[in-house]
């Protein structure tokens, strides 16, 4: 009987609680959750976005964290080698049974992982800070209005910068308008200024088929617009051609759905791609010291 009670109490405060809630209260808590459910929705959208962005390659350059990396990973293990050496030496000599062992051969190696070490950051860092002033440098150049069609990002040293087709190009052709004379005009300034970089002209568009008598698909278009942008940067402002490749990846590399307008918009573009030369960093590492045995 006592527990019959206590339940009638319990669903009865439960039931005083409840009816405290009004409906306008309650319709207006429900359109707090569906806004917070809608600015999720639209954090999840450009979180989505921003990944594509970041997946992008870099050009084929070898990443020279991973040597660092690698090099860092090498010090530490002749490191470990010396001290088990050290303490090799250290019971040999207890012992009155001390072996052969070329602790100054190690020792040489270890200072000179760790001056190849120094040299590779010192290289990374210079890069870093050429690609920082660089992009100023073009940024400040550019309009209001320019900054609009022109985007500017550095990922994993290397310096993209991309431009909208209608900004280019006129409609559907790879024939570069008279609105982009300005724009090209400030890139190459910036190209020419920073001698020490290789430039790659690259073209992508939608997924949008085109068949004309001189471009007989998508991957046509992609590489003539690329060209006819490395031959402006050539003929018409000055740009070093043994610094300039002309690519073309067609509808195959998007970094938006072609499933909108706004998505097809973002995928037809020209990215003009700018990196440090490579053989700067493979005569770093075709000088990386050699690694011995340093087996007891």
């Amino acid at each position: 009987m006592k527990t019959k009670n206590l339940w009638l109490t319990a669903i009865a405060v439960t039931l005083m609680f409840t009816s405290c809630i009004s409906k306008k209260e309650y319709q207006a808590l429900l359109s707090e959750n569906n806004a917070l459910k809608t600015e999720n929705a639209s954090l999840k959208d450009e979180n989505n976005s921003s990944r594509i962005k970041l997946t992008e390659k870099n050009a084929n350059i070898k990443s020279l964290q991973d040597l660092l990396d690698a090099e860092k990973k090498r010090n530490v293990e002749l490191r470990q080698a010396y001290k088990d050496l050290q303490g090799s030496l250290d019971k040999s000599l207890q012992q009155n049974s001390l072996g052969s062992v070329n602790i100054s051969k190690l020792v040489d190696e270890i200072n000179a992982s760790n001056r190849f070490i120094k040299q590779l950051v010192e290289a990374k860092d210079r890069s870093d800070s050429l690609n920082i002033v660089l992009t100023n440098n073009l940024t400040r150049s550019l309009t209001n209005a320019e900054k609009q069609e022109v985007d500017i990002q550095v990922l994993k040293g290397v310096v993209y910068i991309s431009l909208a087709d209608n900004m280019l190009y006129k409609s559907g052709s790879y024939e570069i308008n008279s609105r982009a004379s300005e724009t090209l005009s400030k890139i190459a300034k910036i190209i020419k200024d920073y001698k020490e970089y290789e430039v790659l002209i690259e073209g992508n568009t939608d997924d949008v088929p085109i068949s004309r008598p001189n471009i007989r698909n998508n991957w046509d278009l992609s590489c003539l617009r690329a060209s006819s942008v490395v031959q402006a940067l050539q003929n018409d402002y000055g740009v070093d051609p043994q610094r300039l490749t002309a690519g073309g990846r067609g509808e195959y590399n998007p970094v938006a759905s072609n499933s909108t307008e706004k998505g097809k918009q973002r995928n037809r573009r020209t990215q003009i791609i700018i990196t440090p030369k490579l053989d700067q960093f493979m005569e770093l590492i075709e000088d990386a010291p050699e690694t011995s045995d340093t087996s007891l």
